[in-house]
């Protein structure tokens, strides 16, 4: 059975993309069979794992509209060793067209469905805003990941996106939790990171993932070249980190 996770902040340029395309690479890596949704119409995540989202044939839009299964929109990213479900501008258009279908919050968990045996972990990237997207992606998930910075209006930005959680759990995914906080482009020369890094410990306690990805430039350079960081430079910081991220989540995983 197939573990899903969002990768969620309503605070844009924190680096959720980075942190799905990295994870996915790293759990891959570590021999784990990985599908990757691009829920943001950007299609960041999908050309950062080196699949050219003009080319696509099928997306996540016409999975979400019905007209196209997972396993007939997946393609592979041949440097990742994961699939991708992707995306591109098209789906943009899909919160119009999603109002008017039946269960449209939970069309992306029904199509999910049908592929539960083929992966061991699902990753959905989701964009900043709480629209439609984001709340399909939230309502299939068993867990939200969320990366963030160590900066005072992140925990302001953390307060909205727990509340969020909070009523999804409430009316339609009794199953949805936070997994875990992952402190990401962290400076431990700033004295102000650090606070506020404790200040995540004492609150949250466990849910703080163990792994600090550092700010690090190979990991901002991989996407201009198409490659996920982890593959891009696997000697850098920020690459070591995510390999030793996604093998916190499976045991994470296994002890659950």
């Amino acid at each position: 059975m197939a573990k899903i996770f969002c990768v969620a902040n309503q605070k844009g340029g924190v680096g959720k993309t980075t942190t799905t395309v990295n994870l996915a690479a790293g759990l891959a890596k570590i021999g784990q069979r990985v599908l990757l949704v691009d829920l943001d119409p950007q299609g960041n995540a999908t050309m950062g794992s080196g699949v050219d989202k003009r080319a696509l044939a099928l997306t996540i839009y016409d999975v979400l509209l019905g007209e196209a299964g997972v396993r007939d929109a997946a393609v592979l990213s041949e440097p990742g060793g994961y699939q991708v479900l992707g995306a591109n501008r098209e789906l943009a258009g899909a919160e119009v067209e999603l109002v008017q279908l039946e269960q449209r919050e939970k069309r992306l968990k029904g199509a999910l469905a049908e592929v539960d045996g083929d992966y061991d972990f699902v990753l959905i990237d989701c964009p900043p805003a709480l629209s439609l997207l984001t709340l399909n992606g939230l309502c299939a998930a068993h867990g939200v990941i969320v990366p963030m910075q160590c900066e005072y209006f992140a925990l302001e930005g953390l307060t909205d996106l727990v509340n969020t959680i909070k009523q999804v759990h409430a009316n339609l995914n009794p199953d949805l939790q936070i997994i875990g906080l992952l402190r990401v482009m962290f400076d431990p020369r700033i004295t102000l990171q650090q606070q506020v890094s404790e200040q995540l410990k004492e609150h949250f306690g466990d849910k703080v993932f163990d792994t600090v990805i550092p700010r690090n430039v190979r990991l901002a350079e991989a996407p201009s070249y198409g490659l996920p960081g982890v593959v891009f430079d696997a000697n850098a910081r920020g690459s070591r980190a995510f390999v030793e991220f996604a093998q916190e989540m499976v045991g994470r995983i296994q002890r659950m």
